[in-house]
């Protein structure tokens, strides 16, 4: 069920989460049997695991190696972009009402456009033979895994605010795993202080500013990766700014820079997954021309996020505006399945050091 859950969002490849999705259902019947002494063979249990991911695996090859979805794209409206992802469907592009949907489990329309009267009966005639017809945009956001929003008039975030149940659930898992990582992580810190202070001159710790949950500035903790006896730079740091010290390199490789949040989240400020918190004065900036932009801060700001584990850092104002639609993506589909896909995520991209500068 939990592989199932995760292939609901763009970029998640059921072989990469088979084995960690399966392991948390495994651990939970473990930890049952453990906390309820529960007799139980250790070798039918591992043999049990090992055979039950290899029969997974199976599964999957002979079922859905190929299973990309078919679809038609009716012509007209804004139907740019998404003809160029062909990673995520096979597409027919339709010229004419008339040609056969055999074979089509749905077809994509901007539903918001005028179209002619004939593709209009067309669509008509889809639904009531039980075909999907979905926007051109909700399409859009399946396969790449980003809200875009080019008018005020197309926000629907108004009434799709995250759940107040889940963003309690999620405080206490927050103060929870803070709790058991606090002591390892404080040495961990401890230890990267020492060698920054052993590089260059300044503080070990660097305190910013940053617009957090509900808007509300708060003083956001990392571990200092630049010398502070150079000019300050542009808003984005590039991959070979001179301003980045030899361990800054390691640990905003690794993540290691971000540790310091761990205060953060106690204090409620911030939580472990969430769109990254933007510097004020960025966010002022972004806020000015985007008027929607203040709504994702209806969400705690995270150490790791959507945004992050599939663009990395972002060195430029276009790339800035993806990110910014990943960050919609996520608060519009906020839920612990999503949280727990971007935990899986983040390990991958802390060994790999992906999208770090």
């Amino acid at each position: 069920m939990i592989v199932r859950q995760f292939l609901a969002y763009p970029g998640a490849k059921a072989t990469s989460y088979i084995l960690p999705g399966f392991a948390v259902s495994f651990g939970i019947v473990s930890l049952v049997f453990l906390l309820g002494r529960v007799d139980y063979s250790r070798y039918i249990l591992v043999t049990s695991f090992v055979l039950s991911i290899l029969w997974l695996h199976l599964v999957y090859f002979l079922n859905y190696r190929h299973a990309l979805p078919k679809l038609a794209l009716v012509p007209g409206g804004d139907d740019r972009g998404v003809t160029q992802m062909h990673d995520g469907a096979r597409w027919v592009f339709l010229d004419t009402p008339a040609k056969s949907l055999t074979g089509i489990e749905a077809v994509v329309a901007d539903l918001r456009a005028e179209h002619r009267p004939d593709w209009e009966r067309f669509i008509a005639q889809c639904v009531l033979a039980g075909i999907p017809v979905y926007d051109v945009r909700n399409v859009h956001e399946s396969l790449t895994g980003r809200v875009e929003v080019r008018h005020l008039s197309e926000n629907s975030f108004g009434s799709v605010l995250p759940s107040n149940l889940y963003m309690q659930i999620k405080r206490l898992l927050d103060l929870l795993m803070s709790a058991i990582f606090l002591l390892p992580v404080c040495l961990l810190i401890g230890v990267m202080a020492v060698f920054i202070k052993l590089e260059s001159k300044g503080p070990a710790f660097f305190v910013q500013p940053r617009m957090g949950y509900r808007g509300r500035t708060f003083r956001m903790f990392k571990l200092r990766s630049m010398r502070t006896d150079m000019p300050p730079g542009q808003y984005f740091t590039s991959e070979d700014d001179p301003r980045i010290t030899r361990i800054g390199r390691f640990i905003r490789k690794y993540r290691i820079d971000e540790l310091p949040q761990i205060f953060n989240i106690i204090r409620g400020d911030m939580s472990w997954i969430g769109p990254r918190p933007e510097a004020v004065q960025l966010g002022e900036w972004y806020a000015k021309d985007i008027p929607f932009y203040v709504y994702r801060h209806a969400v705690r700001p995270g150490i790791s996020g959507w945004a992050q584990v599939n663009q990395g850092n972002v060195a430029e104002v276009e790339a800035a505006t993806v990110k910014l639609q990943f960050d919609f993506y996520y608060i519009k589909n906020f839920s612990p399945w999503l949280d727990l896909l971007i935990v899986l995520k983040t390990i991958r991209t802390v060994l790999t050091g992906f999208g770090s500068v």
